[in-house]
């Protein structure tokens, strides 16, 4: 059986979303950047054929390409997200998500991951391993758990560092199945470099339409 695929995501609403791109491209298009790249997100998370569960947290209807998004949304299980902080609304959404062949979670920006990391996620899985993606930036990009318990550690996990990852896989227990590492969507020079890749996608799209 395939685990479920959760993506953690908000409502990409102008002055909310992608705050420190917002702060040096303007906030409407900040907007349209993290848009686009749930877009794609949502895209290749269909493509797998796994059961798909979004957490979300604000309104669509406030949102940049808010009907697009929820077209989008019609093959997926929308959830609220619930708790305080990162790690306690992602622990909560694991346990949410979780159908009982295990939860593979992402962020709504992205669009860089593949089908493939998917797959390699699922293959973890199945062999018994928690997995995690790390990102170049200290961070984490996936991670894939046997139980939605299993995510029960994260809230003890300070986000947004440099050694986030390395706390992560410490509070899991230490040991995991790592992914490739990629880069994160965190400011104007992440998205150039990662819409660089992906000609074609809606996040390319719209940085063309940004830079323009």
């Amino acid at each position: 059986m395939n685990p479920t695929l959760l993506i953690v995501a908000k409502a990409p609403i102008p002055g909310l979303a992608k705050t420190r791109i917002g702060r040096v491209r303007g906030h409407a298009h900040a907007a349209e950047i993290a848009a686009a790249a749930l877009l794609d997100t949502l895209a290749t998370a269909g493509a797998t054929g796994w059961p798909v569960v979004v957490a979300m947290t604000g309104d669509l209807a406030d949102a940049t390409r808010g009907d697009e998004i929820a077209v989008a949304l019609a093959g997926a299980r929308v959830i609220a997200q619930r708790g305080d902080g990162l790690g306690e609304r992602l622990a909560h959404a694991h346990v949410d998500a979780d159908a009982g062949h295990g939860v593979v979670q992402v962020g709504m920006d992205s669009p860089q991951v593949t089908v493939d990391d998917y797959r390699q996620a699922g293959d973890a899985l199945r062999g018994g391993s928690t997995v995690l993606g790390p990102a170049s930036d200290g961070g984490w990009w996936l991670l894939g758990v046997q139980r939605g318990s299993d995510a029960a550690a994260l809230p003890q996990v300070e986000m947004s560092r440099a050694d986030t990852a390395d706390r992560t896989i410490a509070a899991l227990g230490g040991t995991v199945e790592l992914l490739r590492t990629l880069t994160d969507i965190d400011t104007w020079e992440d998205v150039l470099a990662v819409a660089g890749d992906l000609p074609g996608s809606c996040l390319a799209r719209a940085v063309q339409e940004v830079a323009a």
